[in-house]
């Protein structure tokens, strides 16, 4: 990949392609992405994609979009991620220009409404699979801490009704004690 050619187009096409086929916002792309950029093209590590995946549901703004900015980044840069948002916001826009034309023959369509809640339970099953598939790349690093700000993150939100910008600011803050801990460990070790 470093010798080539930055693949622009590619990006482009892909983020295109996967942003105009993927309803239910952005954890039901992230799956999508993953299959497309660490399984088919390789041109990013599962550690990575988990990473940058991290990184975007964090950052303020539409998940989908956060995470084709860093993939098109880490691929071939500014240029890159410039590519890849352009790919992933052009085909929601597109979509929603057509419908506002025919706004008023969609609002009482039966079909439409049917398709609709048929798409729900896509999405519910997709963003179940990207749970799983997070769940068990935290499983397989084996330490205990990323396990346990996962159950608690739950039990907040799920029986206390804690907000996520709370728990987003604990959990960065543990992880970043976690990382500097462990900083000095290694720095101690090697003394």
């Amino acid at each position: 990949m470093k010798n080539e050619r930055p693949p622009y187009l590619r990006l482009f096409l892909s983020t295109f392609q996967l942003s105009a086929c993927t309803f239910g916002g952005g954890f039901v792309i992230i799956p999508l992405m993953r299959r497309k950029f660490v399984e088919k093209f390789h041109w990013l590590e599962e550690d990575e994609m988990m990473d940058l995946t991290a990184i975007a549901q964090s950052s303020p703004g539409a998940i989908a979009v956060n995470a084709s900015i860093l993939v098109g980044y880490r691929v071939a840069g500014i240029p890159g991620a410039l590519v890849t948002v352009l790919g992933t916001i052009l085909p929601p826009l597109i979509i929603i220009s057509v419908i506002s034309f025919f706004y008023a023959a969609f609002r009482d369509n039966a079909v439409v409404d049917l398709a609709m809640k048929g798409m729900l339970a896509g999405v519910a099953a997709v963003i179940a699979d990207v749970t799983v598939t997070l769940a068990q790349g935290v499983a397989k690093t084996r330490r205990l801490l990323p396990l346990v700000i996962l159950a608690a993150a739950f039990i907040a939100v799920q029986f206390f009704g804690v907000s996520v910008i709370p728990i987003l600011l604990a959990a960065g803050a543990a992880g970043a004690a976690d990382a500097y801990l462990r900083s000095r460990k290694g720095k101690e070790g090697d003394r």
